[in-house]
């Protein structure tokens, strides 16, 4: 995918990974839109980078879906780059009874959203001259954190469908890119529990430039080693991974 002179959308923008990414795009002379949940984190978002335009709304509702594309490409004609970021991350215990509530959202959120989001967003996509569609997925999409049972088994699932949407469009002109980060120093899942993760700028940083270089799957620290692991070499990173703390 080309990284200048596009217009880009980014789902979950004002925070986290999502910001990072779409302060990459602005610097690079990109049309950047966010949206999310809260718009007072939009604001806050767009405070810092008031070229952003944002847009309030929630990506677990099929209805909100089809209103942010409406509204980005009623707004944006050009608009040619879909990320895919937004997720949440549960700690579920499986053995005590957890809420099938909160298992559902976890699934929508993750999972439903996009791909409900990408079928919306190629008939618009075919029609540029050159557009992508970009997954966020997670180094647990190869070996899971068994904590967090549901988050894993949706990225993994993203991950063999952006598999499938880059097979189906091959030959046209909509290229599909895999972002797959490793634990990163942001609030997924609750503020201060990723403090061990990788540095959001160094993560960010390394992202870009494998994007600026063309790859299809950007991949960063142990979740660049996860993705070519070997089965052997999986199952000892999940033995090592999930070990009683």
């Amino acid at each position: 995918m080309k990284t200048e002179s596009n217009t880009v959308l980014i789902t979950g923008g004002a925070s986290g990974i999502g910001y990072a990414l779409a302060e990459r795009f602005l610097d690079a002379g990109n049309t950047v839109l966010i949206c999310g949940r809260r718009e007072d984190k939009l604001k806050e978002a767009r405070a810092k980078r008031p070229e952003l335009h944002i847009f309030a709304c929630d990506v677990a509702d099929p209805q909100g879906r089809q209103g942010l594309l409406e509204w980005a490409t009623g707004n944006f004609p050009t608009l040619n780059v879909l990320v895919n970021n937004a997720g949440i991350q549960q700690r579920i215990a499986l053995a005590s009874s957890p809420s099938v509530e909160a298992i559902r959202n976890e699934l929508i959120i993750n999972l439903e959203a996009p791909i409900h989001l990408s079928t919306l967003f190629i008939p618009h996509f075919l029609k540029q001259k050159e557009a992508a569609i970009v997954n966020v997925t997670s180094g647990l999409s190869f070996s899971p954190l068994a904590m967090v049972p549901v988050y894993s088994a949706t990225k993994a699932a993203l991950h063999s469908f952006t598999l499938s949407l880059r097979h189906q469009l091959k030959g046209t002109p909509v290229s599909v890119v895999e972002v797959i980060p490793p634990a990163v120093d942001t609030d997924l899942g609750g503020v201060g529990l990723h403090k061990f993760g990788a540095p959001i700028d160094e993560f960010a940083d390394s992202i870009w430039e494998q994007l600026k270089d063309g790859a299809e799957e950007a991949a960063y620290g142990m979740a660049a080693e996860a993705s070519w692991a070997s089965r052997d070499q999986l199952d000892t990173m999940f033995e090592r991974m999930n070990q009683p703390r």
